[in-house]
Order: structure tokens, then C-alpha cells, then sequence
């Protein structure tokens, strides 16, 4: 018993993490995994290095900064799907917000199953009739001419109180047509942005941008463009060190913050 104490105890030391005890002073800096919703939320650690629980790079951050991050918890990021919705327009946004710490819920018009990109089935745990609020809503693309076309849903929309919209790919249109985009600058995929320019002139549509950030509104380019724009927003609130984190445990290194626009505008 004692050997395996001790074994362990090496092995700890050996890879440069040690736990720390959980009574740091305020203000003291500590080693804290990101939020990944399992129970090394919990543990604090003296040095840095990756936490012996999920392997996710350790964030240096003082009492603050740790309370500040933890909040993710607390907000709710509803993903709105629709029938053929491209699948890495939303997996890989949701891998972000999911590795942030971010409660994330998926919602559709009605809860039927439905079909993304004709191969996956997925099941809205809710549908635009009892969607909980949301702090974030988030719209993707795929079979937007035809699911988006939808008063019901564009109203819907347009009634929810939210801090951010998310936009990936064709998911703009969603938001153009509940009038969001009224006046700003905003991206969309690559193939349809002339599309969206003719269809709402009110929008200044952008080309080459991976994400444009309109203070509470962020749109971006197609499929894996989402994942910046995520990882922006995280980085928005939460700090560099926060959205570095996840993108090195998601191994995605094509994140380069200065691809996208931030427009000094509030909406």
C-alpha cells in the first residue's frame, strides 16, 4: 500500500502537476482545468500542465478569474436545427460551447427527429413552443431556402431576448429575415453571399472574413468557419487563455482570431 502511495506520488510529480488544496487565499493564482462538465471542475492545482482527469491544458487564473469563468455554467445556448442542417456547422460550434462549459440545448419547430445533411438523426430536446430562455441563440445552415421560409419560425426569432445571436454559414438568413442583420455588416458561406446581399440590401455582406462580431451579433463563414466564431465568442468573454485551451484540446490550430472583424458597433 505504501509503495503504491508512493508510485503515485512520483508519477504526479514526474508530469508537473500537483493538487493543491482547495483553501487558497483570494486572490492567490492557481491551475484550474477549463469547465468540461465532469468532476475536475472541481480541482485546483500548483503548477501548470494538462489535468490528470480529461487532459485539457490547465488555466492559470486568480480567484476572479475562476468565478468569472466558471459563470459559463449558467448561461444556455440554444441551437436552432432544421431539416438538413449541415452537420459541422453545428457539431463543431457545439464542441466549443460544450468544452466552455456553456449549458447547450437543441431546439426545432416541432420535436420530430430530424435529418441532417440526409444521413444523421437528431432529436430536439425542445421545440420553438417550450424552448427554456436562452442566452445565446445560434442558427446554422442547410435547406435555409425552405426551412427558413417559415413565418411561425422567423417570428419566433424575433421575440427571443438573448445577450448574443450565432450565425454559421446559411444560418444568416434566418437572422436577416427576422430583421437582426438590419444594418450591419455580417458573413455567411462563401457560395451565398451575393445571395444574401440581393435579398436583404439593409445587410453590408463581407467576403474573406471568417466571423464578423457586431458587439451582439456574430455571423460566420461557412461550416468550419463556425468554430472560430465560436472560439471567438468564448475568448470574448471568458479571456484568450479560456478559448486557447479548447482549441488545443479539440486539436484545431486553423483558429487565427485576426481572420475575423470586430465592429466597434452596439446592436
Amino acid at each position: 500500500m505504501k509503495f503504491a502511495v508512493i508510485t503515485y506520488i512520483v508519477f504526479i510529480c514526474s508530469i508537473g502537476i500537483i493538487p493543491a488544496q482547495n483553501n487558497s487565499d483570494e486572490g492567490q493564482i492557481a491551475y484550474y482545468c477549463p469547465p468540461c462538465h465532469n468532476s475536475c471542475d472541481d480541482l485546483e492545482f500548483e503548477t501548470a500542465g494538462k489535468c490528470t482527469h480529461c487532459g485539457m491544458v490547465l488555466l492559470q487564473q486568480n480567484e476572479e478569474q475562476r468565478t468569472n469563468t466558471m459563470s459559463l455554467r449558467k448561461m444556455i445556448v440554444g441551437f436552432y436545427l432544421q431539416d438538413g442542417v449541415e452537420v459541422l456547422d453545428f457539431a463543431g460550434p457545439m464542441e466549443v460551447f460544450s468544452y466552455a462549459g456553456f449549458k447547450v440545448v437543441t431546439i426545432s419547430k416541432f420535436k420530430n427527429a430530424i435529418t441532417s445533411q440526409g444521413i444523421l438523426k437528431v432529436i430536439p430536446e425542445y421545440s420553438i413552443e417550450d424552448a427554456p430562455d436562452l442566452d445565446i441563440l445560434a442558427t446554422f445552415g442547410g435547406n435555409s431556402n425552405r426551412g427558413f421560409d417559415d413565418k411561425v419560425l422567423v417570428d419566433w426569432v424575433k421575440a427571443q431576448v438573448v445577450d448574443y445571436h450565432f450565425s454559421v454559414c446559411t444560418g444568416a438568413f434566418l437572422l436577416a429575415k427576422a430583421g437582426i442583420l438590419d444594418g450591419l455588416q455580417a458573413t455567411t458561406f462563401h457560395q451565398s453571399i451575393d445571395n444574401l446581399q440581393n435579398q436583404f440590401p439593409a445587410i453590408s455582406v463581407l467576403k474573406n472574413v471568417r466571423y464578423v462580431d457586431n458587439s451582439d451579433v456574430i455571423t460566420t463563414a461557412g461550416i468550419s468557419a463556425g468554430i472560430d466564431g465560436a472560439l471567438h465568442l468564448v475568448h470574448k468573454l471568458y479571456g484568450l487563455d479560456v478559448a486557447k485551451a479548447i482549441a488545443t484540446n479539440m486539436e484545431y490550430d486553423k483558429w487565427i482570431p485576426e481572420e475575423g472583424l470586430i465592429v466597434q458597433q452596439k446592436h
